[in-house]
């Protein structure tokens, strides 16, 4: 049993780099792929490979921090989605880890980031980030404490952008949403439930584009309720 055992391990150490690769490509789990790396120099090597043959990496759940976390982006040259969302024993991310992230190869390639709830960040962070992902086309930076400061920016650099979720921003204001969508042309929806601004900001909005989604859709009614 015991000499069968070995001869497999033999034969797996054989494989060529290319083929590990392709291997750990099927990981689903950065677990999995952080105790593959450390087999040996062959297999660190692979999952270096895999990961820059990814087009997706999603944090979500788990347990990550600003080190981690921007090292394996800077691996994923090829990286289109990047989802480092909170959740309750998830990312931990700081403007320090935005910042590590934005000077990735990847970042000007990104078409999607989700922030999702990561209350550590502020503006520095953001701007940082956004002013270098110039190919985003989806946004959610949800469930932050950002200001117009980030709107801003996002008006300034990501002028592909279709969608945003501001879901919960409470410090942004009339002038950054007005701001934003003024600027992303091709904006087609923007999430902005649990914002504080006044109901008639949401009219200023279609006005501006008037085939804009403002989600939910309830309070484009209310707005428009009132103003009749």
């Amino acid at each position: 049993m015991a000499e069968t055992e070995k001869e497999e391990s033999e034969e797996i150490e054989k494989l060529p780099t290319d083929i590990l690769s392709h291997i750990f490509f099927l990981f689903s789990t950065f677990t999995d792929l952080a105790q593959a790396s450390c087999v040996c120099k062959k297999w660190r090597e692979g999952v270096k490979q895999s990961l820059g043959r990814r087009q997706s990496l999603s944090f979500y759940g788990c347990k990550m921090d600003d080190d981690s976390t921007s090292r394996l982006v800077h691996l994923a040259f090829s990286l289109k989605e990047l989802d480092i969302s909170r959740s309750r024993w998830g990312c931990q991310i700081t403007d320090y880890g935005l910042f590590e992230i934005s000077m990735a190869k990847c970042i000007s390639n990104l078409t999607s980031i989700s922030i999702w709830g990561m209350t550590g960040i502020t503006d520095n962070g953001v701007v940082q980030l956004v002013s270098r992902a110039t190919s985003l086309q989806n946004l959610n930076i949800g469930g932050t404490f950002i200001t117009d400061e980030s709107l801003f920016a996002i008006g300034n650099n990501c002028l592909h952008l279709k969608t945003i979720v501001l879901w919960s921003c409470r410090h942004v204001t009339e002038i950054g949403l007005l701001y934003l969508v003024n600027k992303c042309r091709k904006l087609q929806s923007i999430n902005v439930w649990g914002t504080r601004v006044p109901l008639d900001c949401f009219i200023g909005l279609r006005n501006i584009s008037p085939a804009l989604q403002i989600k939910p859709i309830g309070l484009l009614h209310n707005a428009e309720a009132i103003t009749v």
